[in-house]
């Protein structure tokens, strides 16, 4: 490895023959290692987003072990780096709020570190576009190694699918059709081991457009965590990376406007979780590649649902996994892809999905015979969202693609939170239920609360969909005719703050349009007469947040975190 004709990053802390040397060498004796453990080898960061507190990567210490294994087999020098872990259960008021500031941690943490390359573990729903984010930003060789999702769950021999099962018993629980006796034995039996959701949530939706843009070995997003697979698949990706370093393959090498296009066509055969619009765009910003909603509109009229999964299916990951993976779905897409596309197997995708099979085709549909005519996702425009509003319309009733009617609107989330479920509410399954202040700024963080409930009148009633529009995002698990990401937010004066109970709101999914039926001048005199509710920043992470958040059309990123200008290197003295 040391006859590279680049030299190694990591020779600048290690090599040289001087005093700041001569630290660094003997630090790394006083840890145990020897000369021979990390002089002329690539060192390889394996940045772990493992904690106590987030179930989805409880594996994760075990699987680094897996690819320090590997690691060591190929030649290298591996050190682990914690880094942020963005429990999505439990980190409030959002993980999207804290997507940027991983993404941050993770280009700094290869920056001042003495390291030529890395492996990226996570897979909870923002990790993976977090690490993908700051490892495409400093651009050193970089593979990503999915966290997998959890085995399927089970109630009373069904099959139970994390979130899209659980808004659906809640909404009979509200109803009174489930006790809470029901309710906690559901509790046991949704969540049966580590691993992200194994529905097509927004984890596996990320963890599979990971594999689809050629940052992961192939069949990898697949695996469920606690598969014997998935530790060799841990092992390999270890022993890829220094294969990575000496070939120079770097994320910018990797992702192109090809890749990102592979990706937004596997996007709809999933029919995956909306949230990934804007991974995807902030992304592509940091690869230095332009995508924007209009690519994600024209293939999802192009691209057909062809994976069986919930929210908008009917099976679950480990089935998926079962019926062949993501090489096999990619494999039934191979005439809406670009096979050229470089993967970090070193081998174009063509290559690296030749021979893959379907062999389910119930779970993984041919393209004639997909499980939804509808769109996998719809971008949605119009004079309440000007700039974009996200629906999955696969997961939406088909009444309601085509709707028009009142608006019910709630100011926030706990003005709608203390009055959703009141007998006396004045609402109709026609009304469209209205969220404001839920955006990037105004959330903070863009919560995902534009799964708006039900009233509880209505569901009684045995109401399941209405059409819900919010600046907020939703789980990837979620379903329903929910129009998400209005842009731009309310919060900052977009459109949605103009937007009063009773108002008439149109959605025509087919024209793409989403209309408020108010006259322009209207709107305009509500707009300069509003004031968003109040939202201080005084200090720290969240001030540095609100100051510097773009829109969700733009992805959400830092506007000083946007493009390719280069991570400076560290000055070693």
């Amino acid at each position: 490895m040391t006859d590279n004709k680049k030299p190694l990053r990591s020779a600048r802390w290690f090599a040289a023959n001087d005093l700041r040397s001569f630290g660094h060498r003997s630090r790394t004796l006083q840890m145990g290692y020897s000369y021979d453990d990390f002089m002329g080898k690539p060192v390889v960061a394996i940045i772990n987003t493992w904690s106590d507190i987030n179930p989805c990567h409880a594996h994760l210490r075990e699987r680094a072990e897996a690819v320090k294994r590997g690691v060591l087999q190929a030649g290298g020098f591996p050190i682990e780096l914690p880094a942020l872990s963005l429990a999505e259960q439990f980190v409030k008021p959002s993980t999207m709020l804290y997507r940027n500031l991983l993404a941050l941690e993770v280009e700094e943490l290869l920056r001042s570190h003495p390291v030529d390359g890395a492996v990226l573990l996570g897979g909870c729903d923002k990790t993976t576009p977090a690490v993908l984010m700051g490892a495409t930003s400093m651009n050193l060789p970089a593979i990503f190694m999915p966290a997998g999702p959890m085995l399927r769950g089970n109630y009373r021999g069904k099959a139970l699918g994390s979130g899209s099962d659980v808004w659906k018993y809640w909404a009979d629980k509200q109803a009174g059709k489930v006790t809470d006796d029901e309710w906690r034995n559901m509790e046991a039996g949704i969540a049966r081991s580590f691993g992200t959701c194994m529905t097509m949530g927004t984890a596996a939706t990320m963890m599979s457009l990971a594999e689809s843009l050629g940052m992961t070995l192939t069949g990898a997003s697949s695996i469920p965590a606690p598969d014997s697979a998935h530790t060799r698949m841990a092992t390999a990706t270890g022993r890829r990376i220094v294969e990575m370093i000496e070939e120079d393959l770097k994320p910018r090498d990797v992702l192109s406007r090809a890749s990102f296009l592979n990706a937004l066509a596997v996007q709809m055969a999933l029919a995956g979780s909306t949230n990934a619009m804007i991974h995807l765009i902030a992304m592509a910003g940091r690869a230095g590649v332009p995508l924007d909603l209009d690519d994600f509109d024209r293939i999802a009229r192009e691209v057909p649902v062809i994976a069986n999964l919930r929210p908008s299916g009917a099976f679950l990951m480990e089935d998926f996994y079962y019926a062949g993976g993501l090489p096999a779905l990619l494999s039934m897409l191979r005439d809406h892809l670009d096979l050229d596309a470089a993967t970090v197997s070193g081998k174009p995708l063509g290559a690296a999905i030749a021979g893959a099979e379907v062999y389910n085709d119930d779970v993984i549909r041919p393209l004639d015979r997909p499980i939804s005519t509808a769109a996998g996702v719809a971008i949605l425009r119009g004079n309440l969202a000007p700039d974009g509003a996200v629906m999955k319309p696969a997961a939406a009733e088909e009444r309601l693609l085509r709707h028009s009617g009142p608006a019910l609107v709630f100011r926030d989330y706990n003005e709608m939170a203390a009055n959703i479920d009141r007998d006396d509410l004045e609402v109709t399954a026609d009304h469209v239920l209205v969220l404001q202040n839920a955006g990037p700024v105004g959330g903070p963080g863009m919560p995902e609360w534009g799964m708006l409930p039900i009233p509880k009148k209505l569901l009684k009633q045995g109401v399941r969909d209405m059409v819900r529009i919010s600046d907020a995002r939703m789980s990837g698990t979620s379903y329903g005719a929910c129009i998400l990401h209005v842009a731009p937010e309310s919060y900052v004066g977009g459109p949605l703050a103009a937007v009063r109970t009773g108002d008439i709101i149109t959605l025509d999914v087919e024209k793409r349009l989403l209309q408020l039926e108010v006259r322009e001048a209207e709107i305009a005199r509500r707009l300069a007469e509003w004031t968003p509710p109040d939202r201080t920043f005084p200090r720290g992470y969240n001030r540095m947040y609100a100051a510097h958040i773009t829109q969700a059309d733009k992805g959400c990123d830092f506007d000083f975190l946007e493009g390719i200008e280069p991570t400076p290197e560290p000055e070693i003295h």
